[in-house]
């Protein structure tokens, strides 16, 4: 948590900066293309990355589909797993996450800026309209990503069971898996240090469609989890 303060108080009159920057983007909605928010996001991690002394390596990119809407399932690490995906991710995407965790301040208006999906888990009618309009837009073309362990406590480069129901997205909106490897991605603001750090960001092949449209959503879960853990083992062993 250290380096979250740290930047905090480096970045403050940028941060200042962007949080009215992007209010005004979501008070005149209708002037900004998607393509233009993303822009926005991507610049302001960059900024995060320089200032907290964090970069990123991002392997696989050509493996990204390139056209049409697709789901990206990670593994978790920690709150800097996303802004690591966006930041090696060109193309624009967004983010389902728990509502109760995209309230915070800074959080919720990045959520509102790339137009991610907030899933209030205590809830299910409302839960079940959420997914329903991910997979909507999925249909149209959108990206997102979902990280299926559900939460990171204490994971670090371990992967917990995936939840089966957060493949629902993929399996009715009939679009490729994209399986993402994070590595080290705890460190940023889980060490108590402002010590530079890298992170690595893998996009594994895609699985389509076909490939997996006879599986049920628990057997689906654990081949997209088998080949992030397969992954991360050919990378700790290399290292």
């Amino acid at each position: 948590m250290l380096r979250m303060y740290y930047v905090i108080i480096v970045s403050l009159p940028l941060i200042l900066y962007y949080l009215c920057k992007v209010l005004y983007i979501l008070r005149h909605d209708e002037r900004y293309t998607e393509e233009e928010r993303y822009g926005v996001a991507r610049k302001a991690i960059s900024i995060l990355q320089r200032n907290g002394f964090i970069h990123t390596d991002a392997y696989g990119t050509e493996n990204l589909p390139e056209s049409g809407g697709y789901v990206m399932y990670a593994n978790h690490q920690g709150k800097y797993d996303a802004l690591g995906i966006i930041s090696a991710h060109q193309n624009p995407c967004t983010i389902m996450i728990d509502d109760k965790r995209s309230h915070q301040i800074v959080t919720t208006q990045f959520i509102s800026l790339i137009k991610g999906s907030r899933l209030d888990k205590t809830s299910m009618k409302t839960q079940l309209k959420t997914i329903l309009d991910v997979i909507a837009q999925v249909k149209e073309g959108r990206r997102y990503i979902v990280f299926p362990e559900g939460g990171y406590y204490r994971n670090r480069n371990e992967v917990k069971e995936f939840l089966p129901g957060a493949f629902k997205c993929s399996i009715k909106s009939q679009s490729p898996i994209v399986p993402v490897v994070l590595i080290d991605s705890y460190k940023p603001f889980e060490l108590n240090s402002i010590k530079p750090v890298k992170t690595q960001v893998h996009f594994l092949a895609p699985i389509p469609y076909e490939y997996y449209k006879e599986m049920n959503t628990r057997e689906i879960a654990d081949l997209t989890r088998s080949k992030i853990v397969e992954k991360i083992h050919e990378i700790c062993c290399e290292g």
